[in-house]
């Protein structure tokens, strides 16, 4: 029987949005720091095992925007809403780039 692997669009998108809740939740930033970056590291690994070391960096480098842009955003269309939609465009890249081939 095969393993069933977690898309790596829902490891990234749930890594901004559980990042988020995190440091939210618990107003600990830096433990909101640790499961974004955990979620992160994974989703490359996955990134990288599926598309290949171009695609893996591209999707880091879109991950890492997509966490300095929420900030930003944030200030025009409130914190949840922010994040909530760079994660979206995140996991979407993350799904076109990676898990569609599947």
């Amino acid at each position: 029987m095969a393993k069933a692997r977690v898309p790596a669009a829902v490891i990234a998108a749930g890594g901004l949005v559980g990042g988020y809740a995190t440091a939210r939740f618990t107003k600990k930033r830096p433990l909101g720091g640790v499961v974004l970056a955990a979620a992160g590291g994974v989703a490359a690994k996955e990134w990288q095992r599926r598309a290949g070391g171009k695609a893996a960096a591209a999707l880091s480098g879109a991950y890492v925007a997509a966490f300095a842009g929420s900030h930003p955003l944030a200030k025009k269309v409130g914190a949840w809403p922010a994040v909530l939609g760079v994660a979206s465009v995140v996991g979407l890249a993350s799904w076109a780039v990676a898990d569609r081939r599947r």
